[in-house]
């Protein structure tokens, strides 16, 4: 071979060579990506894992249950509750009516020929009219009898009005019947009395305990209510407290800060049998966590908080929700809750723990000027100056170094999600320390959140 063609063929050589290298490093690229997406979804995959261990072991360090059960079925209220057509029960009414000229007889009346158990103990009043009944004559009586309850007994509230006839006064030759009114009730023609109503709603609503588990109880005692009767009661009760709710949201609408939270909440479809749509409850609580209201809502959508968030002005507190940036409100300041941008890092922690150690370590420090704040009983302006003095200087340099560090980390790789979450968000996580009067985190609507966990573990719906 002549050098000539020796130089061609080496040359050819080594660029079939490089070619093959390169391409080997293509393939050898790939295969890394994938082992990296690989080991993301792995990554992905315990952290998904550690959650739901977390969910049957109870929590350690946050109580909380997440709003993240969506498949358990927990009641709410009367419209999550699928129930045969109601029963219209009334109370049963006895009038007796004794007469010179007759003998004594008893002439019962009910709407629809209901009675209430005998066995029952009956509590009665005896109602007398307010007027001048000197030269009057008892012609008889009306009664009323509902179910009534105290704890631990459910009895009759039997109510008697005695019913006069004047003897010397007339009405144009008609006689004068005169007798005191009946009290009014919390619901009409309901066999139910408020005591009663109050103590099935509170077992129901606060105590989570289901309408046919309440129905059990209530037989074992002798008495039987129907379920859909039941049902009902439990939704004209919510109908006949909301004059009273929209008095209590004006009175909320005189605070300038307001907590935000919604959850969801598997309600049953009446539409469609035993199937659900996912609700929400959207719940709001003032400053100083003395008032709170619940709002149920069949959506997560911008325009589910607006009824009640249009007449709200000052500042608003959520978990960093986009919704809440996207509130067409200009009398709203929206800002952010610590505690949920910790949460991340936190449950983070197996997948990068240096950084993610760092950064829970610089929240304590936030924390712990908070708390004391709190022991030495600091004033608003107090407060204000010891944040501006020692938060806002570690907030600076914890939101720094977030940046720089995330450059570093994979973007699927759960710190790195843990740390754009707090990127995105840091001016308004950092909000509260400009200021005196609002607090770190959304901690204290979560805790008025529980019992809607509760209801997630410990009710079916009914």
């Amino acid at each position: 071979m002549s050098e000539s063609a020796a130089n061609i063929y080496y040359k050819e050589l080594y660029e079939a060579s490089i070619m093959m290298v390169q391409q080997l490093n293509k393939s050898l690229e790939q295969q890394q990506k994938s082992n990296q997406s690989l080991q993301d979804q792995v990554t992905q995959l315990q952290y998904q894992l550690q959650q739901l261990t977390k969910l049957l072991k109870g929590f350690k360090s946050e109580r909380f249950l997440p709003s993240a059960v969506s498949n358990l079925q927990p009641e709410l209220g009367f419209n999550a509750e699928v129930a045969p057509p109601a029963t219209n029960l009334s109370e049963v009414k006895k009038i007796s009516y004794t007469q010179a000229r007759k003998a004594n007889t008893d002439i019962t009346a009910s709407d629809n020929g209901t009675r209430l158990p005998d066995h029952l103990r009956r509590e009665t009043s005896i109602l007398e009219p307010t007027e001048d009944i000197s030269d009057c004559v008892k012609i008889g009586e009306e009664i009323r009898e509902t179910l009534s309850w105290k704890p631990g007994e459910i009895f009759v509230n039997r109510i008697v009005v005695n019913v006069y006839r004047s003897t010397t006064v007339t009405n144009k030759g008609k006689e004068i019947i005169i007798k005191a009114p009946l009290p009014v009730r919390a619901i009409n023609k309901c066999l139910a009395d408020p005591a009663l109503l109050a103590q099935i709603t509170v077992d129901k609503l606060v105590d989570h305990k289901p309408l046919n588990r309440q129905i059990e109880a209530f037989k074992r005692n002798g008495v039987e209510i129907p379920y859909s009767t039941m049902s009902d009661w439990v939704g004209l009760v919510a109908k006949a407290l909301m004059p009273l709710g929209t008095i209590h949201l004006k009175e909320m609408y005189k605070y300038n800060y307001w907590h935000a939270d919604e959850t969801g909440i598997a309600v049953l479809d009446r539409t469609k049998q035993k199937e659900t749509h996912k609700g929400y409850y959207w719940t709001f609580l003032t400053g100083d966590g003395r008032m709170i209201y619940y709002d149920y809502q069949p959506g997560r959508g911008v325009e589910r908080p607006l009824n009640i968030l249009k007449d709200f002005k000052g500042h608003l507190q959520a978990y960093g929700y986009a919704v809440y940036d996207e509130l067409p409100l200009e009398n709203i300041t929206v800002f952010y809750c610590m505690a949920h941008a910790r949460r991340k890092i936190y449950d983070a922690q197996s997948n990068n723990e240096k950084p993610a150690s760092y950064a829970l370590q610089e929240i304590a420090k936030l924390y712990a000027i908070e708390q004391a704040c709190q022991d030495e009983q600091l004033n608003e302006e107090q407060i204000k100056d010891r944040r501006n003095k020692e938060s806002l200087p570690i907030l600076k340099a914890l939101g720094e170094w977030m940046k720089k560090e995330y450059q570093q980390l994979r973007p699927k790789s759960l710190i790195a999600q843990a740390f754009a979450y707090s990127i995105k968000r840091w001016e308004k996580l950092s909000l509260y320390a400009h200021t005196g009067n609002l607090i770190i985190d959304n901690n204290a609507i979560e805790r008025c959140m529980r019992n809607v966990a509760v209801g997630y573990v410990k009710r079916k719906i009914m």
